[in-house]
């Protein structure tokens, strides 16, 4: 899987084109970071190649994708000084810089002469392989000469300058449709370009009657710029496809603006545009601090897999300064239809008004805050924590109508210390959850004795118990006998403590139906329950449910 580059003809600034340096700036930290360039960022990259374990060829000047080799081995450190002795531009490595063992692989990249990389975490392989592409195609071509000021990147000052050129009014879009910038051309305007730019889409419609027609189809295919003449009120268009290693980017939109007609030369001044325009789209994708890409660094960094410095540029969280995690969930009575998706627009609503710093991210089971840059006294800082919780707390509730829990993580040094108090927020939310109680926000050492008891609870689920135990056997009946009840009045009797009276209350019972049901228990399973082991054992199955008695999922 190889792309090549041309080295030559380039014109002016070729000696900058066709290098690590260019593709890098045009790719950037949001596909892979780099990790050592012993022969500097001048080094000339021509293609890109995935390493075959059954036909390792190595070639000259290329970057090769190291899929598959753990970076952390002495297979990554071979791989390199083979690299090195090949003339390859460079070695890219899944996400992660390994300690120490990247002391390994920076030794032998500087005695090899080859760069290191690491994909980023949110960047998948296949994915890297098409930016990469792209990003050498966009690399190898330079600017037009009345765009080369605008900066990588500055998609709406690129439009307004593609609007000069050609007279008309601009928009810039993604393969989707939707609006990456537009000129500021606002001298009566269409009804189409005015409906598109509020939106910052092209209206569904309209997207499915050019779909419907194979506009795009013949768009993508021929990469070039394609005409719609005037119709009613809809004024004439030209539409260049942006195109970079045979990767779809985008397209720009010109349409005449007040009556008049383009410019003579508006097609050509497009197609041109449309070359120039790959790097700058590239870079957008890549570089972007929208909220995708802030969360998928704030996840990956979560995760313990992601890098403080990416996170910290995309989010713009100060990366040493103490932070926390707090985990938010709910009890149970919410509907099934408004989880944590409906949750994480409210979180982001309500933090972004008290005014705190923060990445909110989507996870398995709740809904993680991570909040920045708190107060460097320990104590002022937990208590910033703990405002924020309670606050969430009560007004999520409220919002929503359900018990809203909220655990709060240790509050950590700086970024690189969250993924621990995720855990510890993780932890206590799990814990809030399973008590069922009043409380609606802590920290785990507020719940250290349920936080424990689960602990314990997830090391015995590995534990295979003797076949046939007390509790073994009564869920047997239970699942024999429709609707008795022998589990649920056990689990009740136990959890009040032996004290009929409260377990016949909670049962909704009368107290000496619940003592028939207790002589059945011992008839039925042999449970002696005047014996604390018995006792115990039974509440540590009740808590395991079914995987105790073999089993599991």
């Amino acid at each position: 899987m190889t792309e090549s580059g041309e080295a030559s003809g380039r014109g002016a600034g070729a000696a900058d084109e066709g290098t690590l340096e260019r593709l890098l700036s045009v790719v950037g930290v949001g596909a892979v970071e780099l990790h050592t360039a012993p022969r500097g960022l001048r080094t000339q990259v021509s293609g890109v190649h995935v390493l075959d374990a059954l036909e390792p060829v190595i070639r000259p000047r290329e970057l090769l994708l190291a899929i598959g080799v753990d970076r952390g081995s002495a297979h990554a450190v071979d791989v390199v000084r083979r690299a090195g002795e090949a003339g390859a531009a460079g070695v890219v490595f899944g996400p992660g810089r390994p300690e120490p063992t990247a002391r390994a692989l920076q030794t032998a990249a500087e005695e090899s002469g080859t760069a290191v990389l690491f994909r980023t975490a949110w960047c998948t392989w296949a994915q890297l392989v098409g930016v990469l592409r792209a990003g050498l195609a966009a690399a190898g071509t330079p600017p037009m000469p009345a765009t080369s000021g605008v900066p990588l990147g500055d998609l709406d000052a690129l439009a307004d300058a593609v609007a000069t050129l050609v007279g008309g009014s601009v928009t810039i879009e993604d393969t989707e449709s939707r609006v990456l910038a537009y000129s500021s051309t606002e001298e009566n305007v269409d009804e189409m370009r005015r409906l598109t730019i509020l939106g910052r889409r092209v209206p569904p419609w309209r997207v499915a009657a050019m779909r419907e027609a194979g506009f795009f189809q013949a768009l993508w295919g021929a990469g070039d710029v394609l005409h719609r003449p005037a119709h009613g009120q809809d004024p004439e268009r030209l539409v260049g496809a942006v195109l970079a290693g045979g990767e779809a980017l985008g397209s720009i939109w010109v349409a005449a603006v007040a009556g008049r007609p383009l410019s003579p030369n508006a097609a050509e001044t497009l197609r041109a545009a449309a070359r120039t325009a790959a790097a700058h789209l590239l870079h957008h994708r890549t570089h972007s601090s929208d909220g995708r890409l802030v969360e998928d660094a704030a996840r990956a960094l979560l995760e313990d897999r992601g890098s403080v410095e990416v996170l910290a540029q995309r989010a713009s969280l100060p990366p040493r300064e103490p932070c926390a995690v707090l985990a938010v969930g709910t009890g149970p009575g919410r509907s099934a239809d408004d989880g944590p998706s409906g949750l994480y627009g409210l979180l982001t609503l309500h933090c972004a008004a008290l005014g705190h710093r923060v990445v909110v991210v989507p996870a398995a089971g709740g809904t993680l805050v991570l909040l920045g840059g708190l107060e460097r006294a320990a104590e002022r800082a937990e208590g910033q924590v703990r405002r924020l919780g309670n606050a969430l707390a009560d007004q999520l509730s409220g919002a929503t109508g359900a018990a809203v829990k909220v655990g709060l993580g240790d509050v950590v040094p700086g970024l690189a210390g969250a993924p621990a108090s995720r855990r510890s927020a993780e932890r206590a939310l799990r814990a809030l959850i399973a008590a069922a109680g009043p409380h609606t926000v802590a920290r785990c050492e507020d719940v250290a004795d349920t936080v424990g008891i689960l602990q314990v609870v997830d090391a015995l689920r590995e534990v295979t118990l003797p076949p046939r135990t007390s509790v073994a056997r009564l869920r047997e009946f239970d699942a024999e006998h429709g609707g008795s009840c022998l589990v649920e009045t056990l689990r009740a009797y136990l959890d009040h403590f032996g004290d009929v009276s409260a377990a016949s209350r909670a049962l909704g019972v009368h107290a000496n139906s619940l003592r028939y049901r207790l002589r059945r228990i011992r008839q039925v399973s042999g449970l002696d329950l005047e014996s604390p082991d018995a006792r115990l054992l039974a509440q540590v199955q009740l808590r395991l449910g079914g995987e105790a008695d073999g089993v599991r999922p």
